[in-house]
This record gives C-alpha cells, sequence and structure tokens, in this order.
C-alpha cells in the first residue's frame, strides 16, 4: 500500500474513532435521560444532545470524510485492506452516500425534537393523552418524510425506514414473509382457540414485591452471563438497552406489582441484547463496527434469551424454585401448572407482554399502520382511530385508552420507524438459530435444565457475538445456518411447542 493511501487510512480510522466517541457520549446522555434525569433539565440535556449528534453528523459528512473514503473505495486500495478495515470503509461509505445531502440543522433539529420527545411520551403514555403528544409525533413524522427526501426514495418512501435497521429489507419482502407467517399461525391460533386444554393463569393474578422482582431479576441475569463489571440494571417506563462500548452495555427493565412475569421476561429480553454487545470482538472495540449488524439480528438474540431459553420448560425445571422462594405465594403452584401459564396464547393489549405466537401479529398492526403513515398518507391524529381498528381486526379487542393503546411503545417518539418488522424478522432469525444450536449443541436443553447458560452464550458468542458489524445479516445467517431467512423454522418451532401445550 503506497504511503499517502496507508496515511489516509489511519487518518481515517481516527476520525471514525472520533465520530464513536461521540456516539457514546450521546447514548449515555440518552441513557440518563431515561433512567431518571430531572424533569427541569430535560429542555438543556436535549439541545446538548442535539448538537453533539449534529457535530457527529457534520464529521460523517464532512470532506476530510470524503477525502478518505474517495481513495479507500478505490477497487485496487480496497481489496488490500484486512476484514475489518473494508468493512468498516464500506460502512461509512454507505452513511456518507445517504446523509451527505441531509442540512446539519435539520438533524440538529430532529435531534433536539426527539429528545425531548420521549420525555414527553412518557407523561402522556401515563395520563393516556394523545392529543398533548400529537404534536410532537406529527413533527417527527414531517421531519422523517423531509428525510427520506434527502436520503433518496427506494422501491417506496417506507422501504428507506425499513433499511435503516435491517439492510437491503423491503416492503415486498417484508410483505411476502409476514403472508408465508400468517398461512402458518393463523390455523394454528384457531385451534388453539378451540382448544379444552386451556392453562389456569389465575395464580398470577395477585401482588409480587418489586424489590424481590429485582433481586431475582439480577440472578437470572447473573446466570445467564451477563457482565456487571461491564454493566448495570436500572429501571425505566419502556425496558432497554443501550450499548456505549462492549465494556459498558446498560439495561433496564420495569417492575409491575401486579404482573410477576413482566420483568422476569424483560430482563430477558434485554439481557440477550446485552450479552450481544458485550461479547464483541476487542478488535473492533471503538470502531463504529462494535455493535449488532442489524436490528432484526439484535432481535434475535433478546428474543431467544427472552422466550426460547426463558419459557421453556427445562428452563423453569432449574429456576422455578428461586423464584419461588422469593415469592412464596407461588409455593402451592406446580411446576407444570406454571410453565403452561407464562406460555398461554390470548388476545392482549400490550405488546411486550405478549405470549410468542399473537406478539407478530402486535408487529405486523404496527408494521401496516407505519406502511400507512409513509406510503399512503394516514395522519398522525387518526392514528388511535386506525389502531383501534387493527388491534379488533387482528386480536379482537379495542384497547380501553391509549396509553394502552397507540401510546404504548417507545419507538415512534425517538422517530423509530422502520423498526417493528425487526422484532418479527428477530422471532424468525431465532428460530433458526436455534435449529442450528440444537445439533451442534446436543446438550442444550440439559444444560438449560442444569443452570448451565454459559456453554450457551459461548456458542453464540463465537457464531454471532464477536463479529459485531463486520458481517452484514445475509452473511451472518448464512454463516451460522447455511441457508438464508427461512420463516419456516419460526412456525415449526411455534407450531411444536403449542401442541404440546394446548394437547391439539
Amino acid at each position: 500500500m503506497e504511503e499517502q493511501t496507508l496515511k489516509h487510512l489511519e487518518s481515517f480510522l481516527d476520525l471514525a474513532s472520533k465520530i464513536k466517541s461521540y456516539h457514546e457520549a450521546i447514548g449515555l446522555l440518552h441513557w440518563d435521560l431515561r433512567t431518571g434525569a430531572p424533569k427541569k433539565g430535560v429542555p438543556t440535556r436535549s439541545e446538548t444532545i442535539g448538537m453533539l449528534s449534529t457535530e457527529a453528523f457534520k464529521l460523517q459528512t464532512s470532506a476530510e470524510m470524503k477525502t478518505y473514503l474517495d481513495t479507500l473505495t478505490k477497487p485496487e486500495v480496497l481489496n488490500q485492506l484486512d476484514d475489518i478495515n473494508r468493512r468498516l470503509v464500506l460502512e461509512c461509505k454507505k452513511e456518507y452516500d445517504r446523509s451527505q445531502s441531509v442540512p446539519p440543522e435539520k438533524v440538529q433539529a430532529y435531534t433536539v425534537l426527539t429528545a425531548k420527545s420521549e420525555t414527553a411520551w412518557e407523561d402522556a403514555k401515563h395520563n393516556s393523552d394523545f392529543e398533548g403528544f400529537s404534536p410532537y409525533l406529527t413533527e417527527i413524522v414531517k421531519l422523517k418524510q423531509e428525510f427520506i427526501d434527502y436520503w433518496g426514495v427506494k422501491d417506496t418512501r417506507y422501504d428507506t425506514l425499513l433499511d435503516m435497521y435491517e439492510p437491503d429489507l423491503t416492503v415486498e419482502k417484508v410483505d411476502a414473509v409476514f403472508a408465508r407467517l400468517k398461512a402458518r399461525l393463523v390455523p394454528l391460533q384457531e385451534k388453539i382457540n378451540a382448544s379444552e386444554n386451556k392453562p389456569n393463569t389465575e395464580f398470577l393474578n395477585q401482588l409480587f414485591d418489586t424489590d424481590q422482582q429485582e433481586k431475582f431479576s439480577l440472578f437470572i441475569l447473573g446466570q445467564m452471563g451477563y457482565d456487571f463489571d461491564a454493566g448495570r440494571l436500572d429501571e425505566s417506563v419502556h425496558p432497554f438497552a443501550t450499548g456505549l462500548n462492549p465494556g459498558d452495555v446498560r439495561i433496564t427493565t420495569n417492575y409491575l406489582q401486579d404482573d410477576v412475569t413482566s420483568a422476569v421476561f424483560s430482563s430477558l429480553h434485554e439481557g440477550g441484547h446485552a450479552l450481544y454487545e458485550q461479547n464483541i470482538d476487542e478488535s473492533l472495540a471503538g470502531t463504529l463496527l462494535a455493535e449488532g449488524t442489524s436490528m432484526g439480528i439484535h432481535e434475535s438474540q433478546s428474543r431467544l434469551w427472552e422466550n426460547m431459553i426463558g419459557r421453556s420448560r427445562p428452563f423453569w425445571t432449574r429456576y422455578y424454585q428461586d423464584l419461588q422462594q422469593h415469592f412464596p405465594q407461588l409455593s402451592e403452584v406446580a411446576l407444570e401448572d406454571f410453565y403452561r401459564a407464562i406460555n398461554r396464547v390470548e388476545s392482549s393489549l400490550i405488546r411486550i407482554e405478549a405470549d410468542e405466537l399473537t406478539y407478530n401479529l402486535h408487529i405486523i398492526i404496527r408494521y401496516e399502520i407505519e406502511k400507512m403513515l409513509f406510503n399512503e398518507g394516514l395522519e398522525v391524529k387518526n392514528l388511535p382511530e386506525t389502531w383501534n381498528a387493527k388491534y379488533k381486526e387482528y386480536l379482537g379487542i379495542v384497547p380501553p385508552n391509549d396509553g394502552v393503546g397507540v401510546l404504548q411503545d417507545v419507538h415512534w417518539s425517538g422517530g423509530d420507524f422502520g423498526y417493528f418488522a425487526s422484532y418479527s424478522l428477530g422471532n424468525m432469525y431465532a428460530a433458526q438459530i436455534l435449529h442450528t444450536l440444537r445439533q451442534e449443541l446436543p446438550e442444550f436443553d440439559a444444560y438449560i435444565a442444569e443452570g448451565n447458560l454459559i456453554p450457551i452464550k459461548e456458542w453464540l458468542t463465537d457464531k454471532i457475538y464477536r463479529y459485531g458489524k463486520s458481517r452484514t445479516p445475509s452473511e451472518l445467517i448464512l454463516a451460522v445456518t447455511g441457508e438464508e431467512l427461512n420463516p419456516d423454522y419460526l412456525a415449526d418451532y411455534l407450531e411444536a411447542k403449542y401442541t404440546e401445550i394446548y394437547k391439539l
């Protein structure tokens, strides 16, 4: 490699590292906003986040970045780079090409708006006040539409947003996958609804001490292999994970006194996200590749730990006695009854508390509404009515208020349109990965029943976590399972599980 080219590579890596440092600072400020920052500090904090985000954006789209990318993306140079630097150059080139036409002042206005909006959403959700929150959401959608024009419209406007979270994902692809999934899951749900072997869930309808919930959540996270020297657990209105760097990956949960399962499964879910980011290879630390490769792959890990491990019979064979020790009111409830209760299938209002089967319907509802917003001209003011109609159509229920309806998720307040499809993709990826995991680790169930979860974490680290963003989702799923995304694995998994539970 020529000396000048080598200097450009070194300077490019320094610039990319600087951008990553900005992202870490911004991530920490966001985490603080959502875990107890004083309300009176929100306006100033939001402006600070906006300023730092704009500075990072300016570096990403700078003339300096263009100079380095022009040199490093020449085929004869790109081919001389090692795998990690080549991927880093290509990722930065993609981001530069997408963002270089966006005015920095638009980025700052949008970032300040969403920082304020997330705090306003917390109050709006609590008070079921969509009208009060609507001005924030209207402005976010307006700016997002402008960004789509700057970024460049793909086949549809919504395709542009889907690609932000899952590279090369399109409405056409999602529609096809969801249609294939629905064709298998709707008949299964009809059989379950007709079954007389429904689980008894009455014993879950009581009060559970939130301090004990926290202790049990911490215990389970430790069992998973979550490194508390590289993270922490806090409480927030909506559970989330924040990966600042592999040595600082923070998670939150939410303790509900009348629902012991909510915190348990959200801790497992966010813990799955955290294990991914804590175990990225050290060679990627400090680079823009030190994160998950896509939200679909990221969600595959949270859903794998939450459901395919955390709702399994072997898991509770090992950990149910621990749960009973924290909550003596469950001491007379048999293991099998508890297992069946936490895997009941029923139409419900809240996505994050939905069963594994109907969860995908919650996602399809959000996906269809987002398509309507960006492709079909749906107005923000009509969201509650549309939301309620979709819930009636797909789940046969109507939210009694907007707090448990259209306002239940944090995502739209942060402008994360296009994200929701990643959850169902995550379920599909997870089932496909699980199929391979069982083949390569025949002791999978036995390890879980023993409480020995570390070999599973190590397998996932070797196959997925360590690569961070250095492999694309398609490359990763192909390398791990030997085939592209196949939704039949999820349908097979759900059919087998619920046929047994409901004795179909």
